[in-house]
């Protein structure tokens, strides 16, 4: 069966399409056929050695990908969920080992599946899971209530953009910035208001909300940059571990969307407001695994709106 993975780490040269066993369901499992697995940051780390320690422990190839779209071909005994032999599903994976996105195949565990939405294609559907579950694991650790103010960084990505609809959906007020080119384009995911991005921002976001913002989903990664734009006792979150050092009764989180690995009704509500049409599904790009490296090499480029795609 195939997979792209690495023997050996690097850069986007490595990733090769390899051959992995053949998997199949036990109990309270399903297997999916997949059709589409979504490229996403977390996926460079699998193949660049950043993650060579924890990986030790399983031999190569070592298979990225956190997002996967398909038609469901094995259910194990006892599944519960409903899920079904033909079913289109997608899901969020944790990667190990060969255990990633990136192949034909992946069993995973019954409450990690869900129904694809409806009206979607596999691609697109691929682009949903672990960004959705990120961004609503960022929400509820903030837990800011209707009519507060939420300041969203990065909200040209597909995180940001999640960030931001789920927010509007939740009732908070929403301050999103965005590069002169991305105006547009940010504006029609429906934040308040859009401030140009960029070191600053904190001092674009306080001219808007003089006391600070109630809480700031950090998705650009600008660290202690974004907080002076918080209020005293607010709250802040960042998606890569930073915690900042305590001040003003800030209360500082690190989001792990791992945390949120086979929380079935949270991923089922995120398949449910993208039919609704909530939440924008934003394709970039497909590629077959034989392109891989041509799209890890664009997604290092950065710039990319919307999510690269790996189409089998």
């Amino acid at each position: 069966m195939r997979a792209v993975g690495v023997m050996t780490y690097g850069g986007p040269e490595v990733l090769k399409v390899v051959d992995v066993p053949e998997v199949h369901a036990g109990p309270g499992q399903v297997r999916i056929h997949v059709h589409a697995a979504a490229v996403n940051p977390t996926d460079l780390f699998v193949r660049n050695g950043m993650r060579a320690e924890q990986q030790k422990v399983d031999p190569p190839p070592y298979v990225p990908g956190m997002d996967a779209a398909g038609i469901v071909d094995e259910v194990g005994a006892g599944v519960k969920t409903g899920i079904r032999v033909g079913d289109a599903v997608m899901a969020m994976v944790l990667p190990k080992g060969s255990h990633g996105a990136y192949r034909e195949q992946i069993v995973l565990d019954e409450r990690a599946v869900v129904k694809a939405p409806k009206g979607f294609s596999h691609v697109q559907a691929a682009t949903l899971p672990m960004n959705g579950l990120t961004a609503r694991r960022a929400l509820d650790l903030l837990g800011l209530k209707a009519g507060q103010t939420l300041a969203v960084t990065g909200a040209a990505g597909i995180l940001g953009g999640y960030l931001i609809q789920l927010a509007r959906k939740d009732g908070l007020k929403v301050i999103a910035d965005a590069s002169e080119a991305d105006e547009a384009m940010v504006k029609s995911l429906g934040p308040d208001v859009v401030v140009r991005r960029g070191d600053d921002v904190a001092t674009r976001i306080r001219q808007h909300c003089a006391d600070g913002v109630d809480g700031l989903a950090d998705a650009a990664v600008l660290n202690e940059l974004a907080v002076p734009a918080v209020r005293d006792g607010g709250s802040f979150t960042s998606v890569r571990g930073f915690k900042g050092a305590p001040q003003r009764g800030i209360n500082f989180t690190a989001t792990f969307v791992r945390e949120y690995d086979r929380e079935f009704e949270k991923l089922d509500r995120l398949r449910q407001l993208a039919e609704d049409g909530v939440l924008k599904l934003r394709v970039a790009e497909t590629y077959p695994p034989e392109r891989a490296s041509e799209a890890h090499r664009r997604l290092e480029a950065r710039g990319t709106r919307g999510r690269l795609v790996i189409a089998f």
